[in-house]
């Protein structure tokens, strides 16, 4: 039986919202979630980057940002590889250790950046704690990303406009599930 579930579909169709509302819901039953998940940032209309936001503590970083700056580059973004490790890397491990299940937000080119994210999301699927993570539409073309795809406790969810809105509540009845049998 799968303990890990992992969110995909194409971009924007609402993989990080499904998480937000899936930490949301578990949360007002009294579930300690913990992870990271990240956000888009807008500046008049237009997406500039992404912040990475700590479940449990609240603290944020940039994860990645339009234009110069240090770091490697993914598309149009410079990723700060800095900010993902020091805010989200720690917040997965911490879930790990402190949270009843872990949020992971995204499995995707700019986080497959860093070994570190890549050793604690290993941690994160490996440990007896139930996760629910976002995955990029073509994160089987990455090594990391494929074995992810590929373990046996992994249960896989396809995100449209026809499931989206209740996707959210079956992860949490699944999860809920999973936590009555610890």
């Amino acid at each position: 039986m799968a303990k890990n579930f992992l969110v995909t579909g194409r971009p924007g169709i609402g993989k990080t919202t499904c998480l937000k509302r899936l930490a949301e819901i578990l949360v007002s039953r009294g579930v300690t979630v913990g992870g990271m998940i990240t956000l888009e940032v807008r500046e008049a209309g237009v997406r500039k980057g992404f912040e990475v936001v700590d479940l449990l503590s609240g603290r944020r970083g940039v994860l990645a940002s339009t234009g110069t700056g240090e770091g490697p580059r993914v598309g149009r973004y410079v990723v700060n590889l800095r900010d993902l490790e020091d805010v989200g890397v720690s917040a997965v491990r911490n879930a790990v250790d402190k949270a009843s299940v872990v949020i992971i937000d995204e499995i995707g080119p700019m986080e497959l950046l860093s070994e570190s994210f890549k050793e604690a999301v290993t941690s994160a699927l490996d440990s007896e704690k139930p996760v629910a993570a976002s995955i990029h539409e073509r994160a089987r073309e990455n090594p990391f990303g494929r074995s992810v795809l590929e373990r046996l406790d992994v249960e896989l969810i396809l995100l449209s406009l026809a499931n989206r809105e209740r996707v959210p509540a079956e992860l949490a009845r699944k999860i809920a599930n999973l936590l009555a049998r610890q």
